[in-house]
C-alpha cells in the first residue's frame, strides 16, 4: 500500500518507462520511484526541500532529480502520457476543455483602474 502523497504499485508501472530508462554505465542511481515519492511529496505538502523526510533520500538529490527531469522534458512526457490514456479509457474529450474564471477573483487595478485613493 502507498503512503501519503506516494505513487501505487499500478500508477507506477503507467510511467516507470519514462521516469527511469535502463541504466547501461556509470555509477548506480539512486531509486527514481523514491525520488519521484519525494518530489510528489514537496509538491503536495507544500513544505521545503530540506524538510524532506530521510524514507526519500537526501533533499539535495531529490531535488537535483526534479531539476532534472523539470529540464529535460520528463514531466512533460509523463503528462503527455497521462493524457494519452485517458482519452483512450474514455475518461477526457480535447474538446470540452475550458477555464472556469468565476472562482477567480481579480482587483479592481486588474482590469486597469487605479487602486483606491488613487489620483
Amino acid at each position: 500500500m502507498a503512503g501519503r502523497y506516494e505513487l501505487s504499485d499500478q500508477r507506477w508501472h503507467m510511467i516507470e518507462d519514462i521516469v527511469s530508462p535502463p541504466q547501461t554505465m556509470g555509477r548506480p542511481r539512486r531509486d527514481d520511484r523514491q525520488m519521484l515519492n519525494g518530489i510528489l511529496w514537496i509538491l503536495c505538502s507544500g513544505a521545503q526541500w530540506r524538510d524532506l523526510p530521510e524514507r526519500y533520500g537526501p533533499w539535495k538529490t531529490v531535488y537535483q532529480r526534479f531539476r532534472q527531469w523539470r529540464d529535460d522534458g520528463t514531466f512533460d512526457q509523463i503528462l503527455t502520457c497521462l493524457h494519452l490514456r485517458l482519452r483512450e479509457d474514455g475518461y477526457m474529450d480535447l474538446d470540452t476543455w475550458m477555464v472556469d474564471s468565476t472562482s477567480i477573483r481579480a482587483t479592481r487595478s486588474a482590469s486597469g483602474a487605479g487602486k483606491k485613493g488613487d489620483r
